[in-house]
């Protein structure tokens, strides 16, 4: 059994974290911060944006600052989902079936580009990404803990693409954007020796026994019944809005609970309040949503989401 880590120590490793991938990615701390909270919430995370802005090198940085195994895979159109989950080797000398794991057997994932990739292919991660498990010739392999997707893609380009299933896009915790660096940050990356170099400089800040210890304290985090009804009452609002076809489903639900949990203990508390839900939830719930086809084109979905936070009442207790 893993132990628990306590609130101070979980506040130091997270901040040596978020530390080490700032020294990569500059002045985007906020979506530093959340792509450690879907670690640590046993989450996924999708990072869409524009080219060039660092979509990659975040993913890397993350995976590269913790000490668990990890691997990239390019996705393209020609990859096969055994590519991902492995092959059955004939072998000889046993003449016997040996199964071959592939890259999806490590702890991070980095799914370069996924909308690359046909959805034959996306679809061999459901199983991994929401059961924690590999079934390959009618074996069951389970996944070690913890494992994590990070998944990149353009938004903007089109061709040779296939559009990510809304089965497969709820199966992602948080989904991210980085955007154009501000002006001074800008500056830092040209002053630096560029993400490649420092890359290969970055080394582990927190153990594989820290990180299942921190993910144990997230799970400790408390969330008060009141809060518990703000969620629901959240859930049932973006069911109710009119520029929204199709709602937060009761898994976006619990996704939008665990990330609560596990920003609480990244601030370095004990509990879950609703500053934490009004913070996250954009993140968490926009990419389950599907606008209707009339609603208004300057709508987004993240725009939606603050304005279904903005009807629903907040509870006073904590």
């Amino acid at each position: 059994m893993t132990d628990v880590v306590p609130t101070i120590q979980f506040s130091t490793l997270f901040e040596a974290v978020v530390g080490n991938i700032a020294t990569v990615v500059h002045g985007k701390r906020e979506s530093i911060e959340y792509a450690v909270v879907a670690l640590l919430a046993e989450g996924h995370l999708l990072i869409e944006d524009v080219p060039g802005v660092g979509k990659t090198s975040l993913a890397k940085a993350l995976a590269a600052s913790v000490d668990v195994t990890h691997k990239r895979v390019q996705f393209t159109p020609d990859l096969l989902p055994t590519d991902l989950v492995g092959v059955s080797v004939f072998e000889r000398s046993t003449e016997q079936f040996r199964f071959q794991p592939g890259p999806l057997f490590v702890n991070i994932l980095l799914a370069d580009e996924i909308n690359r990739a046909s959805p034959k292919t996306q679809s061999a991660l459901l199983e991994a990404m929401e059961e924690r498990q590999v079934s390959a010739d009618g074996t069951t392999y389970p996944l070690d803990a913890p494992f994590m997707v990070i998944a990149t893609q353009n938004p903007v380009e089109q061709e040779g693409t296939y559009r990510l299933p809304e089965s497969q896009l709820d199966r992602f915790l948080l989904r991210i954007s980085l955007g154009y660096p501000g002006r001074t940050a800008e500056m830092a990356i040209l002053d630096g020796q560029g993400s490649a170099e420092l890359l290969k400089k970055l080394q582990p800040v927190v153990s594989t026994t820290e990180v299942l210890g921190m993910i144990e304290a997230v799970r400790g985090v408390y969330v008060a019944a009141a809060l518990k009804s703000y969620l629901v009452d959240i859930a049932e609002a973006s069911r109710r809005h009119p520029a929204i076809e199709l709602g937060v489903s009761p898994r976006g639900t619990l996704q939008l609970a665990a990330a609560v949990r596990a920003l609480a203990a990244a601030r370095g508390r004990e509990y879950a309040t609703p500053d934490d839900v009004q913070a996250i939830a954009p993140a968490v719930l926009a990419h389950r949503l599907l606008l209707r086809a009339g609603s208004n084109a300057r709508t987004s979905a993240e725009d939606a989401v603050r304005e279904v936070l903005a009807e629903v009442p907040v509870p006073t207790a904590r």
